[in-house]
């Protein structure tokens, strides 16, 4: 390995690599997966995957048991502005009540902004909903990307770096993170078995979520090295 770049790798933290890697892949992801959506006809990467979480033949019976279908829509409610603004709203107000004014208003900031981007995002591709398949719930919005996908993505994901940075040992920073990441990807797959997304909308929300949430990750640091975000002490 050459010397300059072998230095060059000793100087930048893994964690700020591996955030790099997954802000340039999200970006990547995304604008391939917006190409598919803004197509005339479905892809048979996306019919393929939907019909999958249908009997054969019956595009309004959903596989699995009956108790199956109550659980998905437990699962998908994780993701759900509702539950999300209450786990936000609640974060904020501790952080107020135990005096960490920046990092409350940083954590507003990234959730916030996640919600916008969301939404503008859907405006500009302009999804309509799948009808290959019945809809579990109803949904009124537009599909692409997946609202829920990603901002479930955004609010754990930023909710979980900002805990684990107080947490005493790596292997529970690794579980945090994990758990986050876990809920994240199962409200995705929700959205997709209830019929209300194609699979290329949840792929983008995540593709869009995780690189937010690891750019609010890295601005985080920055603030935190200027003192206007509270530390791990």
């Amino acid at each position: 390995m050459n010397p300059s770049v072998g230095a060059l790798l000793t100087r930048i933290e893994f964690p700020l690599l591996l955030a790099g890697l997954v802000i340039a892949g999200g970006l990547w992801g995304f604008v391939e997966l917006m190409e598919l959506a803004q197509a005339t006809t479905p892809h048979a990467f996306d019919t393929q995957i939907l019909l999958a979480f249908r009997h054969a033949g019956q595009p309004n019976s959903p596989i699995g048991p009956a108790w199956l279908q109550g659980a998905v829509r437990d699962i998908t409610a994780l993701g759900s502005t509702s539950v999300l603004v209450l786990i936000t709203t609640a974060t904020i107000i501790y952080l107020l009540l135990i005096r960490r004014a920046g990092t409350a208003l940083f954590v507003f900031a990234a959730i916030a902004g996640g919600q916008v981007l969301s939404s503008l995002l859907k405006l500009e591709v302009d999804r309509p909903r799948p009808d290959l398949v019945s809809h579990l719930v109803s949904e009124t919005s537009l599909s692409f990307p997946s609202g829920h996908a990603m901002l479930s993505a955004v609010t754990y994901l930023t909710l979980g770096s900002l805990a684990a940075r107080f947490l005493p040992d790596r292997r529970t920073k690794i579980f945090v993170l994990c758990l986050a990441v876990l809920i994240a990807v199962l409200v995705g797959i929700s959205r997709v078995y209830l019929g209300v997304h194609w699979p290329s909308d949840v792929l983008a929300g995540w593709c869009a979520g995780f690189a937010w949430a690891m750019l609010c990750w890295l601005a985080a640091r920055l603030l935190q090295r200027r003192k206007m975000v509270a530390d791990s002490d």
